[in-house]
């Protein structure tokens, strides 16, 4: 049974690939597979990009094998390779797991110089103190530092993705101007999605990016916030929609592959 409490603040419903149309809804995230199926090395999805480009124009992800981490902004869908090298990505390219939304932001801020993680999450829990809530997060600014990683591509037979991430490639960018775009999803939502923050990070330039471990603002940063109402999963073969989970063996495992270095 999915979590009482997650499912007053956000209606869940699942479908397969032949059911999907074309949509452009605000305050509802479309989601290919589940991060659990991540977790246990489901990275072959039968859902392409411009298939999940009619869903959304902000999100993140990743590629068939992990092959790069998937950046939306603006409608641009990008790919960040195992070097943090960013290009644009072709529209066939298939995708084990993705979030993305129609961006319609709400709420406003600022976050003043040298900001990071823990002030952005203070600043929207004051604005949104709904801690069940879901939402699609931005920040774009000129960032003093940019620590992020991205993993190479793998090869069956694939091994969990908390092994993968042992061989992960982490960087960081300093002195560059840029764009966060994201998602902050409740405990509750544990299995299905990556409970807390999950960002990735492009330039300005759209050259260089990558999955989000950590970052401080160089300058003020202009923040934005959608509160989102409904989740949609496209769930490839073998893939099922399983009740979340916030025992303390998961939340290791996402902690692992979500913000550790």
């Amino acid at each position: 049974m999915l979590d009482e409490l997650w499912v007053r603040s956000l209606h869940v419903s699942s479908l397969r690939r032949r059911d999907l149309h074309a949509e452009h809804a605000d305050h509802v995230v479309f989601q290919a597979s589940t991060i659990g199926a991540l977790l246990d090395g489901a990275y072959e999805g039968d859902l392409s990009v411009a298939e999940l480009a009619e869903h959304g124009d902000h999100g993140v992800g990743t590629f068939n094998g992990l092959d790069g981490e998937l950046i939306a902004v603006d409608g641009e869908f990008l790919r960040a390779d195992h070097a943090g090298d960013v290009a644009p990505i072709p529209g066939d390219t298939l995708t084990p797991f993705a979030v993305v939304a129609w961006f319609s932001p709400e709420v406003h801020f600022s976050l003043s110089a040298g900001s990071g993680l823990s002030e952005l999450s203070a600043e929207i829990d004051s604005r949104v103190p709904d801690s069940d809530a879901s939402l699609a997060v931005r920040v774009d600014g000129t960032f003093e530092l940019i620590r992020a990683r991205s993993v190479p591509r793998q090869e069956p037979p694939y091994r969990p993705l908390t092994e993968v991430v042992a061989d992960q490639t982490v960087f960081e960018l300093k002195e560059i101007t840029g764009t966060l775009v994201g998602f902050r999803f409740p405990d509750q939502s544990a299995g299905i999605e990556a409970a807390g923050y999950h960002l990735h990070f492009v330039t300005s330039d759209r050259q260089h990016g990558g999955h989000v471990l950590e970052f401080r603002g160089g300058a003020e940063l202009a923040d934005e916030v959608d509160s989102e109402t409904e989740l949609r999963v496209e769930l490839p073969p073998g893939v099922e929609l399983e009740a979340p989970h916030a025992d303390a063996a998961l939340k290791t495992a996402l902690d692992r592959v979500e913000r550790a270095g």
